[in-house]
């Protein structure tokens, strides 16, 4: 009987094993489904590079070559990130039309998806700047007064004070900035494509970038006044003053050299 009765178990024992187990369960839950998170972005990623992998070999691989590596007819793309790609072909730069001084901007040929596919296999090559996030280029609450001058300070000597570009040397140009959209202008700094100096975030930080989109937005901006009259392109009170030399220069020797023809006549007669 006293054997019997050390063998009996404790009232409480089951319930002890019920809890142990749901917590070996929940344990193994949070152990296992990060993971699982994981390898599902790292699959979904793997795919975006082997559907970006084959769209590149049609499109982009006769001019930088079969894995990046570059050509006589194109750069190496090893180390241009996302955000290069995102950027020209995003613009209808990329895949290039015809070779130039300059690589206009032109109807864009892929969706946002096929973008994406190649930026991911672009990226895979090597290290880059990344597509930046919505957050990131969201120019809403950004210093507009900060902007300006930044962007005095490092962009109007190509694209002049407001943003609508201007001519450089041997045939190459700076683009209108106007309707850009915000993310194109950020990876525009991020990789400074074409004759453009890059600025990446330890010259020039992610705020410093949107208080520049916020100005360029603002003064190309609908609501935007000039009380000056006609811009003359937005080159500034240099181009205007000109402007008003030469033709009201112009205007005053016409008139001077009409009077003077008209009282030669009067005399004869």
């Amino acid at each position: 009987m006293k054997k019997l009765s050390a063998r009996r178990r404790h009232p409480l024992a089951a319930v002890v094993v019920l809890l142990l187990a749901l917590a070996a369960t929940g344990g193994l839950y949070a152990a296992f489904a990060p993971a699982g998170k994981a390898q599902a972005d790292e699959t979904a990623q793997s795919l975006a590079i082997d559907e970006g992998k084959k769209l590149y070999s049609v499109g982009c691989a006769s001019c930088h070559g079969s894995g990046g590596q570059g050509t006589t007819d194109g750069p190496s793309l090893v180390g241009v990130g996302s955000a290069a790609v995102d950027f020209q072909v995003g613009t209808g730069r990329m895949p290039a039309q015809q070779p130039g001084a300059q690589v206009p901007k032109k109807k864009v040929i892929y969706n946002q998806a096929e973008i994406d596919q190649l930026a991911a296999y672009v990226a895979s090559l090597g290290a880059g700047p990344i597509t930046p996030t919505g957050s990131q280029v969201d120019p809403a609450g950004a210093d507009v007064a900060k902007g300006g001058d930044l962007f005095r300070t490092n962009c109007a000597q190509c694209h002049n004070f407001t943003g609508k570009g201007g001519a450089l040397t041997n045939g190459k140009y700076a683009p209108d900035l106007e309707g850009v959209s915000p993310k194109h202008i950020y990876e525009a700094m991020q990789t400074g494509p074409q004759s453009m100096p890059s600025f990446p975030d330890s010259t020039m930080p992610e705020q410093e970038k949107k208080d520049i989109i916020a100005y360029i937005k603002t003064v190309n901006g609908d609501e935007s006044e000039d009380p000056g009259g006609l811009s003359l392109g937005g080159l500034g009170p240099v181009s205007e003053g000109l402007f008003g030399w030469i033709f009201g220069l112009g205007g005053l020797i016409a008139i001077a050299v009409w009077v003077a023809a008209h009282t030669a006549k009067a005399k004869k007669s």
